[in-house]
């Protein structure tokens, strides 16, 4: 196992678990303590875990926002998956957003290279790759947020009011069974709502991690949500509010 695939692994375990210990993780990855040690010490460095007594424990805790860092090695092979799928829902001559965010950074680097749609997103580091896949792209202005590398703020906002779009990734932090879709930010949330109010379809990828969790602004409602894509299949409880809202549900472990 290559060092930078261990040590993904190692921030998944660690934040799916809210900690684990040196010895845990040497017996379930088949490292040696030292090496996971060093690990530890270099994740932490990168600010991606957190040090504790004999182990790590997640670099966030409640209400606090993950770095795009952070969010960038996590379940990194669920996103790859829904982002495999989530592309089957662009069509030919679309106007398709991306909104910023790691999960639909994956949609974009899955996106067709044959300049059969024009592209638009708030994230400079999505624009990058969207543009090497050959179809033209626009980008929002706005004031850039070090923690999402995404554009938010009044610039960003008039430009979106001034648009439309076929159709909308959308990424979110948490979904919340009884409120919907929220985020930590203010200024995310408002711009959140206007991809959604400016677009024919939403479609929401995200990984089951965001599911049944909360954050500070809810920005959606399930009924803003046309497809939803995650990883995994999805409890009764997770199903009822986007069936009640009469969003599709694309679960795509089970295809």
């Amino acid at each position: 196992m290559l060092p930078e695939v261990r040590k993904r692994k190692i921030v998944g375990l660690v934040t799916d678990q809210g900690g684990c210990s040196v010895d845990d993780l040497s017996e379930e990855l088949e490292f040696s303590k030292a090496t996971i040690r060093r690990d530890l010490n270099d994740l932490a460095e990168q600010q991606l875990i957190e040090r504790s007594h004999g182990g790590a424990v997640p670099a966030t805790s409640v209400g606090e926002e993950q770095t795009y860092g952070q969010k960038e090695v996590q379940n990194l092979e669920a996103k790859m998956a829904i982002a495999e799928r989530a592309v089957e829902e662009i069509h030919e001559n679309e106007v398709v957003f991306f909104d910023g965010g790691t999960t639909t950074m994956q949609v974009a680097q899955t996106a067709p290279r044959d300049g059969s749609f024009m592209a638009v997103t708030n994230s400079p580091p999505l624009s990058l790759k969207l543009i090497q896949r050959d179809n033209e792209v626009k980008i929002t202005g706005g004031s850039l947020r070090e923690r999402t590398r995404s554009l938010v703020g009044p610039s960003a906002e008039r430009f979106m009011e001034q648009m439309n779009f076929d159709l909308l990734f959308l990424g979110t932090n948490a979904i919340d069974l009884d409120q919907g879709l929220m985020t930590p930010n203010e200024d995310e949330a408002r711009l959140k709502e206007l991809m959604i109010q400016k677009s024919q379809r939403v479609v929401l990828v995200a990984d089951g991690t965001k599911l049944d969790e909360q954050s500070f602004v809810r920005f959606a409602e399930f009924e803003d949500v046309d497809t939803f894509v995650t990883d995994e299949p999805l409890s009764e409880a997770a199903r009822e509010p986007f069936q009640s809202a009469g969003a599709e549900l694309i679960e795509v472990r089970d295809r």
